[in-house]
């Protein structure tokens, strides 16, 4: 599994509006092909921090498949204008398990 952890930064008084977006795209990430897992976390520290973490099943089904989807369009439209600078957009692999998943 690969996860793109988007770091996003959000401006100050849309927090509220901007966790409604998310929630309302969920359905977007569940029919995206490869699509295995999202969350969204806040920071603790910086609060205007989140964290998008989407689990798919190959770097590809993330970069191709649904960037070049109308569902990708769909969930930059709901979030987009949240966001006070851009995301930045990285991609990881499990390399120790440890536990607890």
């Amino acid at each position: 599994m690969i996860y793109e952890i988007a770091e996003l930064y959000i401006k100050p008084d849309a927090h509220t509006a901007f966790q409604a977006g998310v929630a309302e795209a969920t359905p977007l990430f569940q029919r995206a092909k490869g699509c295995l897992s999202m969350r969204l976390t806040r920071g603790i520290e910086q609060a205007d921090t989140y964290h998008l973490v989407v689990g798919w099943q190959t770097l590809e089904n993330h970069t191709v498949d649904f960037r070049e989807s109308a569902d990708f369009q769909a969930w930059r439209g709901l979030v987009g204008g949240y966001f006070a600078q851009p995301p930045k957009v990285e991609h990881f692999e499990t390399v120790v398990a440890g536990f607890g998943g």
